[in-house]
């Protein structure tokens, strides 16, 4: 049982997307422990959402292969999702229903009922502080508390992994502060994927960093390593070294 826990809950070997001659995702491979927390950097059309949406098995890679705790995406499909947390781009929601209502739709598709199905929606709610709007229809609620409403369906069912596109993306200083408040305590017992373009997100809670530009991983160290590759120390700096002559030669 000690060698399944050391294993890594995700695995990505040379995932690859290509869209009518366009390649968006280029031969990208990692992988991603328990405890981990990577943040997932690169520039506008760099692949981060591409990459998120093939692990988390909502779109079919051109070539690789992606895994969650041993269950292939796209080979085992339901096997994976059952133990994925996953905020989308968007977090899609029904925009009528409630908050309350929408969770508990979302808890009862992940199989719960009865009390067990209220204390994870009251659990997820406290954890990401949506008490004051819960009655509320989604469809009026802002865009920082629409992002809460998707992060909270995605930690129902604590899942082992997370994988959050943007999730801070539409709230106040104070909202990004307690969810990176969050994911720091929920870290030691999960593998955790950000993707992001905030570089202090990178410095608030993440151990280790990938950078992407064109598909393709261009850097992979902690934050403090990558800080290393510019003279100034700073990691906006080496983003702009790593990216900045790709994204000039005409990437989207």
């Amino acid at each position: 049982m000690a060698e399944q826990h050391e294993a890594p809950l995700i695995v990505i070997e040379g995932l690859t997307k290509r869209f009518s001659g366009f390649t968006a995702v280029d031969n990208v491979s990692f992988s991603v422990r328990r405890g981990e927390v990577l943040g997932f950097l690169g520039p506008n059309g760099a692949g981060k959402s591409t990459t998120m949406r093939m692990l988390a098995g909502f779109m079919t890679p051109t070539a690789g292969r992606a895994s969650i705790c041993g269950h292939d995406v796209q080979q085992d499909a339901i096997a994976a999702r059952r133990v994925l947390g996953f905020l989308p781009e968007g977090a899609p929601t029904y925009p009528e229903m409630t908050v309350l209502a929408f969770l508990r739709f979302a808890g009862r598709i992940r199989g719960f009922s009865g009390k067990e199905l209220d204390r994870r929606v009251e659990h997820a709610v406290g954890l990401t502080t949506l008490q004051g709007v819960r009655l509320q229809p989604v469809e009026t609620l802002s865009k920082g508390f629409k992002r809460r409403v998707g992060l909270a369906q995605a930690l129902l069912h604590d899942p082992p992994v997370l994988v959050l596109d943007e999730p801070t993306d539409g709230l106040d200083p104070n909202q990004k502060h307690e969810v990176r408040n969050l994911i720091g305590q929920m870290a030691a017992q999960k593998a955790i994927v950000i993707s992001t373009h905030i570089l202090e997100e990178v410095d608030a809670v993440c151990t280790r960093a990938i950078i992407i530009a064109r598909g393709k991983v261009v850097a992979d160290a902690t934050p403090a390593d990558l800080q290393k590759l510019a003279p100034s120390g700073k990691l906006d700096d080496v983003f702009r070294n790593l990216t900045m002559p790709m994204t000039m030669s005409g990437a989207a």
